[in-house]
């Protein structure tokens, strides 16, 4: 199972700033040396020591994670604007041009982080291709089809010029709550967060990944009750909503979203393997999310366990379980 990260922000597209690109290179220059720049290999090294938060970016894009299973399923949840990103990446992969594949769309919930990409998906205008929406909400073919019409976007969603891909619309109710694609198993379970929101689990080979993005944690989250120990122990990947400080988190109840201690709490209580900080604070920098990546971490030798990691998740990274 291949994990990839295309949108990590939260609430709103955060691109770059003019000034934060122009402090970066000012970072760089206080750091050279005339020594790093004797040789290619020099070179290398000096901008292989530079912190990530300089060479590299978290990047700005909302919330879109594509998992590729053992079967070879392209399974995404969320559509927010980092669909575009892989819309354009799956132009280029072998095969992938020609048409005719399957491609499975999760959604947590309808706020507009999670779903304005979705117009800018190339492959559902291509008729050879299919297309399956997944959502709890009954009214999922409504909602998605209502924020394509005008005025919202040019080009409508179903009807001439829309959507020209074999489209279905999965409405999640059974009561095992699990629907089985190619060797996964995808699971999904409610969380906190305002007008609804729900987490997914995806089982392969096994291997488990949870995506719970626009979580609010509580303290029923941390119950050992059956669905929650089924759901949430024992994952080799956890996504989770880590947006706030402690501070900001108790200013903000009720907003829907978690302190990274909070969340680092919830990764020991279940197990968790591999926790990555996800859905981030659009009003943070780059260096202000790898400060609190630190700062988890070391929550989580204070707590007295250096036995899962924490990674921050960032565009273009991939993860192989």
């Amino acid at each position: 199972m291949k994990i990839h990260f295309w949108g990590v922000r939260g609430s709103i597209p955060t691109p770059l700033s003019p000034l934060q690109i122009q402090n970066r290179i000012a970072a760089v220059v206080q750091r050279i040396s005339p020594r790093d720049l004797e040789s290619a290999d020099t070179r290398e090294r000096f901008l292989s020591s530079l912190p990530e938060w300089i060479f590299g970016t978290i990047g700005g894009n909302t919330s879109c994670l594509e998992v590729e299973n053992h079967s070879l399923d392209t399974i995404i949840f969320d559509a927010g604007s980092g669909l575009r990103e892989l819309s354009l990446n799956l132009r280029e992969r072998p095969g992938f041009s020609s048409g005719g594949v399957t491609y499975h769309i999760f959604f947590s919930h309808f706020h507009w982080d999670h779903l304005q990409g979705l117009p800018f998906f190339s492959q559902a205008f291509d008729p050879r291709n299919r297309i399956v929406f997944y959502s709890t909400d009954p009214d999922l073919q409504r909602i998605l089809n209502d924020q394509m019409k005008s005025p919202y976007f040019p080009v409508p969603m179903l009807g001439p010029g829309g959507f020209n891909a074999k489209m279905e619309f999965i409405h999640l109710n059974n009561p095992s709550k699990s629907v089985k694609i190619g060797s996964s198993i995808v699971h999904w379970h409610t969380v906190n967060h305002p007008g609804g929101c729900t987490a997914f689990m995806i089982e392969d080979q096994g291997k488990k990944c949870i995506y719970s993005t626009d979580t609010e944690l509580s303290r029923e989250d941390f119950l050992e009750t059956e669905e929650n120990s089924r759901f949430f122990s024992d994952a080799d990947v956890l996504v989770m909503d880590s947006q706030y400080t402690m501070d900001e988190a108790l200013e903000k109840t009720g907003w829907g979203h978690s302190s990274f201690s909070l969340t680092v709490d919830f990764a020991l209580n279940w197990g968790v393997k591999k926790l990555m900080l996800f859905h981030h604070e659009p009003t943070y920098t780059d260096r202000k999310i790898y400060s609190l990546c630190q700062s988890a971490q070391w929550y989580r030798e204070y707590a007295g366990s250096r036995h899962f990691e924490i990674q921050i998740a960032r565009e273009g990274l991939e993860i192989q379980l």
